[in-house]
């Protein structure tokens, strides 16, 4: 079933995943995010769904009922079909091949919840991998932060919410972005290797409509000790349960 530049694994949750050998492969940033996302949505939109995996672990988990998945690449859009059917769920996640920036809701479409880990990195900044696949997952070739929070306030139903992850040095224009399609930012965690680590991550929850006021967790440590031998208690949790401990949700101060 895999083709020539592409591999199988096993990942978290017993899922089946291919995966191509010369794209982006699933890593720390969809794991913490499909844990950051709370429980009971109907329907979910991923904007950039790469191999499926987000929605794969978010679908398996039963935080949401049922998922669209856009995809401007089409051998992307292809995969997720490919790993949402050998995972049995074809019949819950729908891949769309489409441009986040020309994504315009049907009449009657609407999502309680969207999700995205996009491109964090601005079109011609850094070092640039001779692999075009990890080019467009990686930088903003196909839409800005904008772009992508246009889509999401187009999506999302009044009261639903948008979830990310993204780079702490970006974090101000994530918001910016936020707020000009509507969605207030209403939580906010740094993620960092371990307590001497500058944060390197950052996950952001969003309301569609919501008030002011964001809640800044406490940081999520990956690691207990600095050579990166054990992991933190939190993230053992995550492993465990799927979703991040409670203090991460609320405010208990």
């Amino acid at each position: 079933m895999t083709e020539e530049n592409e591999r199988t694994d096993r990942v978290n949750d017993r899922l089946t995943l291919i995966q191509k050998t010369d794209g982006i492969t699933f890593g720390t940033d969809a794991l913490l995010l499909a844990g950051y996302i709370g429980k009971g949505y109907t329907k979910g939109l991923e904007l950039g769904s790469g191999s499926g995996i987000l929605s794969l672990l978010l679908l398996t988990r039963g935080k949401v009922q049922t998922v669209t998945a856009l995809e401007i690449q089409e051998d992307y859009a292809d995969l997720t079909a490919k790993n949402a059917e050998i995972n049995g769920l074809s019949d819950r996640l729908s891949p769309r091949l489409c441009d986040v920036r020309d994504f315009i809701p049907a009449q009657n479409e609407s999502y309680d919840l969207v999700f995205t880990n996009p491109p964090y990195m601005k079109r011609g900044t850094g070092y640039e991998n001779p692999a075009e696949r990890k080019n467009i997952a990686r930088r903003e070739i196909h839409g800005t932060i904008d772009d992508f929070l246009s889509a999401a306030g187009r999506a999302l139903n009044y009261g639903g919410t948008f979830a990310a992850v993204y780079r702490p040095e970006r974090l101000a224009p994530l918001f910016a972005a936020m707020r000009t399609a509507g969605i207030e930012p209403k939580r906010a965690t740094f993620v960092h290797a371990d307590a001497t680590a500058p944060a390197s991550l950052v996950l952001v929850e969003g309301r569609r409509g919501g008030g002011e006021g964001l809640y800044l967790t406490p940081p999520l440590l990956l690691f207990s000790d600095r050579e990166h031998t054990e992991d933190s208690p939190e993230m053992k949790e995550i492993d465990r349960t799927g979703l991040f401990p409670a203090k991460y949700y609320q405010n208990k101060g």
